[in-house]
């Protein structure tokens, strides 16, 4: 299952083998690929073609031409979905500005010092959580501005970790 936001309203999507489900409304239509970036959609009498005009793969977003109208797709995966529910965003245009919990727990070692220069997907320090340690990965570059906890330190979900 994955989301995709068009005109800001978000829809759940599910896809399997046979079908669509949209927002849980099963959508059957029959697809032909045209053209590498062109496909022919058939929905009951209906006939559509659309035209994939842009992708931006780090932001997920898509740009595709229906007719003479143009549509913006933001698409999330179960990931993006998964991190979302976390409280940890995905959004390659964000500037790194802080890291925070994705759980409660304690801090059982820190990776990094004020002033270290880190990049994406380092790992800045080690949480414990029901027992299991967790490695918390940096989601981009950035030089560390303030750490805003020591070891040993008890965290709550959200709480600011790091500061970038």
């Amino acid at each position: 299952m994955f989301s995709v936001i068009l005109q800001n309203t978000t829809h759940s999507v599910e896809k399997t083998e046979d079908y669509f489900k949209v927002n849980q409304t099963q959508i059957t239509w029959d697809l032909k690929w045209i053209e590498d970036r062109k496909i022919h959609l058939i929905r009951g009498n209906e006939s559509i073609e659309a035209e994939l005009v842009s992708i931006d793969r780090p932001t997920k977003t898509l740009q595709i031409r229906i007719g003479h109208q143009t549509a913006t797709l933001q698409l999330k995966d179960r990931f993006d979905l998964l991190l979302k529910k976390l409280g940890m965003s995905t959004n390659g245009n964000d500037r790194l500005k802080d890291i925070k919990a994705p759980m409660p727990g304690l801090i059982l070692d820190l990776k990094v010092k004020q002033g270290d220069q880190v990049k994406k997907g380092d790992v800045i320090l080690i949480l414990e959580a029901m027992k299991m340690e967790n490695s918390i990965k940096s989601p981009g570059d950035g030089i560390v501005k303030e750490v805003k906890v020591s070891l040993k330190q008890n965290v709550e979900k959200n709480q600011v970790l790091i500061l970038f």
